[in-house]
């Protein structure tokens, strides 16, 4: 007996899934194609000499022009740059590229909320360790951050710089009043900045409040020397300090007057002594605020843009880096609020606020130790 032809249903399901597997290939080889542009200085060239031709951009790039000519191409088929009218196909090395000005923001203002080349470094690196990552996957073994290499790092830091400098302390900070006050005020503050990565959360607040002092703490080396280097050139070197330092050393104990730690505390495979530390930090009666995934109440699939963006993340990146150290609680990105609340709880402090902040990736928790 001869099986079944499939039902109407069936194939109409099965083509829009090949369709969307198809759309996403495509939008890979656009994502790779941006981090081409990001890494090699391809477009801030283009901001320059626009338009370019694939020798013009060569040479102002130190780049091969056979590469760079098939990548103007990629890119203007690609709908990312504009070829200008009237050239001569019979000589394509002639071809002139426009960067349009929406794009070169996108593309290249590193102080814009719409600057997104960082993101193409982000993706780029969550697959630099791909075959330690399947190894974990059949072992139940992490993947130490720093075999991501200076992607994720340097992607990382970049996105959300953006962020810090525009909205830290023009909307995050400022959601709590009395914080907000007690940073501008005499005496000096002492800033507790968890987690710092490359430094510009700390530099932020020390740009913004300019009678605090900020100590940046993280685990990671290399970024501690970046974040050196970010303060010396913003000219904070005197208030902003960085150390690889374990933010539970009993030496810093009620040191603070105000502890943050920003899009971290998911990746940690002990949040509950991490958030138990920052309670020591800043003692008795003071405030520590949490920015994290603004992920879903609850679990629900199929779910949205944003849940399937953080998922992303967690299976690649932040799930494996927090499974380095056992015990792990192995949050993973998806960290939603009734976890927050609960490891809060367990950390000791009295209560646990949402902040009426809008954003539409991070969530911020005020902590009352």
């Amino acid at each position: 007996m001869s099986a079944s032809a499939p039902s109407a249903e069936y194939i109409a399901s099965r083509d829009a899934f090949v369709g969307r597997v198809f759309e996403a290939a495509l939008g890979m080889f656009d994502v790779l194609a941006i981090y081409l542009g990001h890494r090699l200085g391809l477009y801030d060239a283009l901001t320059e000499v626009n338009p370019s031709t694939a020798d013009q951009l060569a040479t102002r790039t130190g780049t091969n022009p056979r590469y760079i000519r098939e990548w103007l191409e990629h890119q203007a088929v690609a709908g990312i740059l504009l070829v200008e009218p009237g050239q001569d196909d019979d000589r394509p090395g002639d071809r002139r590229f426009r960067l349009p000005d929406a794009h070169a923001e996108v593309l290249t203002d590193r102080d814009s909320l719409s600057f997104m080349s960082p993101f193409a470094s982000q993706l780029v690196g969550v697959t630099r360790p791909m075959d330690e990552l399947l190894e974990a996957y059949r072992s139940g073994a992490g993947v130490p951050y720093s075999h991501y290499g200076a992607d994720i790092r340097e992607g990382i830091a970049d996105g959300n710089r953006v962020l810090f400098i525009n909205q830290l302390a023009t909307e995050w900070i400022p959601a709590m009043d009395d914080v907000h006050a007690r940073l501008r005020s005499a005496p000096p503050a002492r800033v507790a900045d968890v987690g710092c990565g490359s430094g510009w959360s700390s530099i932020a607040i020390a740009r913004a409040y300019p009678l605090t002092m900020v100590d940046g703490l993280d685990l990671d080396d290399a970024s501690i020397v970046q974040a050196r280097r970010n303060a010396e050139q913003a000219g904070l070197s005197d208030r902003v300090h960085f150390e690889v330092r374990d933010a539970a050393d009993p030496a810093l104990r009620h040191r603070y007057d105000f502890a943050c730690a920003f899009e971290c505390i998911h990746d940690m495979s002990d949040p509950v002594r991490a958030l138990r530390a920052m309670r020591e930090l800043v003692g008795p009666g003071k405030s520590v605020l949490i920015g994290d995934e603004r992920v879903a109440e609850e679990f629900t699939a199929p779910g949205d843009e944003i849940e399937r963006l953080m998922y992303g993340y967690s299976i690649l990146h932040c799930l494996p880096v927090s499974l380095v150290e056992r015990p792990s609680a192995a949050t993973g990105t998806v960290m939603r609020p009734d976890t927050l609340r609960r490891y809060a709880t367990e950390a000791g402090y009295r209560g646990v606020e949402i902040l009426p902040v809008e954003h539409d990736l991070w969530r911020f928790y005020r902590l009352s130790s």
